[in-house]
């Protein structure tokens, strides 16, 4: 009489065959359905340092007039971001040039403290601490040199009434600071 397969290895194995989706079971698109593009004063610079601070691979480089990159491709984790130089008459800015952006990137990741020490030792700018935060998240913000925004996380083990007397805490934390 055949095992029973127990719960843990149909879980293992719906995760190996979603990591072995290829382009070619998405119909040969190699990205998934979201894909970021950032526009970047240095794309090159920008390359290198998302390498050395979130261990990105490049994948795609071509360049463009004046040393510029007209377009790249790097995989952090299993994601595909996009990125290119500023080019006159584009309509996308890097966020020097706009003063800011409007967008955060975010990444989870198994040991987000060995990946956070990471991005700050590569030179990004903490704007808001790594901490295990109410909502279950150990989570925090970093800016990188290109003046992008990223939320590095993972989920921290918490049952849902430590989740809510937590939540509570804060909530009565923050109307405490807009009442003082």
């Amino acid at each position: 009489m055949p095992k029973k397969r127990t719960t843990r290895a149909k879980k293992s194995t719906a995760r190996k065959t979603a990591r072995r989706t290829s382009s070619a079971a998405r119909g040969g698109v190699p990205f998934r359905t979201v894909t970021p593009y950032l526009a970047v004063s240095d794309a090159a610079a920008a390359i290198d340092w998302y390498k050395r601070a979130f261990g990105a691979k490049e994948l795609t480089r071509m360049p463009g007039p004046g040393g510029k990159i007209m377009h790249a491709e790097v995989m952090i984790g299993d994601s595909r971001v996009m990125l290119s130089d500023v080019f006159r008459g584009g309509d996308t800015g890097a966020p020097q040039t706009l003063g800011g952006t409007t967008s955060s990137m975010h990444i989870y990741h198994r040991d987000v403290d060995k990946l956070w020490r990471q991005a700050v030792a590569a030179g990004a700018s903490v704007t808001m601490p790594l901490e295990d935060q109410f909502w279950g998240d150990r989570y925090g913000k970093l800016k990188d040199p290109f003046g992008h925004n990223w939320g590095l996380s993972f989920k921290a083990k918490m049952t849902k009434e430590e989740m809510e007397r937590k939540r509570q805490q804060a909530m009565a934390a923050m109307a405490g600071e807009t009442h003082s």
